[in-house]
């Protein structure tokens, strides 16, 4: 039994960008209706708190955590796993759903352009750092919140950092393909480990990120997108799918919509492509994967 009284076999996860939208809405649901404990890694304190607040009081428990990071700095993502590593023994799901829309061209602490930073680069990191975590675990996953949006997505290894060529959908398109290279690849290396990998398309959620609603653009194309729109939750529903089901077996680098595998792009989809890109992601970050 824990110091709570509650027994060890309770599952642990972590939901990256969980201060608000579709991450908290995650948390949430995995604390109340799977009966997880939840870390929720976010960039803001006072945000995250709020968070960590709404999660305990939907669940009815005391034991969701707050574990801050930046996600655009590769020494914030290793002291946030390093502090993770003395909080627990295991981690049992890792859900990786942080993204970041920048509508000009942005670089992270390290120099990399924001969106691919963000929603690939600072994931990669993350994940290779809590592989020895998930291996503690008797049935870990990993779950990666891609987007329709890859399947427009290139990646030009000349101007890696679009210093060129930048365009913000352009840019999106690419982080969104990263994820699901990075899925394939992962499940690939993982397979035979009891890790499975997962990447997800939530469809159009009404959340934080994307266009800035406090300009006159931003709070029409919202007023207009609206009646498209789901909830935080209604989007969240596959990524807690992949999180919790017994369904899922066997499906380990499969891309997901509405809780059912749906092809990807053949680029997307390309074994070569991945490699390539895994070892391009290795050698940015300066981290190699112990599998």
């Amino acid at each position: 039994m824990t110091s709570n009284g509650r027994t060890s076999t309770q599952r642990i996860a972590l939901v990256t960008g969980a201060s608000g939208g579709m991450g908290r809405a995650t948390a949430a649901l995995l604390a109340a209706e799977h009966g997880m404990k939840v870390y929720l890694l976010v960039r803001n304190k006072e945000k995250g708190q709020a968070a960590v607040d709404e999660v305990n009081r939907k669940s009815g428990r005391h034991d969701a955590e707050l574990l801050l990071c930046d996600l655009a700095s590769l020494a914030s993502i290793r002291a946030a796993a390093a502090e993770l590593t003395g909080r627990t023994s295991r981690l049992d799901v890792l859900v990786n759903n942080a993204g970041v829309i920048t509508l000009r061209r942005e670089e992270t602490k390290d120099g990399f352009e924001r969106q691919l930073g963000v929603n690939h680069l600072g994931h990669f990191l993350l994940t290779g750092l809590l592989l020895p975590l998930l291996r503690q675990s008797d049935a870990a996953r990993i779950v990666n919140v891609s987007s329709g949006a890859h399947k427009i997505g290139k990646m030009n290894y000349e101007d890696p950092g679009m210093k060129r060529d930048f365009a913000v959908w352009r840019a999106y398109s690419r982080s969104k393909l990263a994820n699901i290279w990075f899925t394939k690849e992962l499940a690939r290396l993982l397979e035979g480990t009891g890790i499975p990998v997962y990447a997800l398309h939530p469809g159009v959620v009404s959340t934080d990120i994307g266009v800035n609603r406090e300009t006159g653009f931003g709070k029409l194309v919202h007023q207009l997108m609206r009646p498209f729109f789901q909830t935080a939750e209604e989007g969240s529903g596959t990524a807690v799918y992949l999180a919790s089901s017994e369904q899922v077996s066997g499906k380990s680098g499969d891309y997901f919509y509405k809780k059912k595998p749906i092809a990807v792009t053949e680029l997307a989809d390309s074994v070569e492509a991945a490699g390539r890109f895994w070892s391009w992601s290795e050698g940015v970050v300066g981290f190699r994967y112990d599998i």
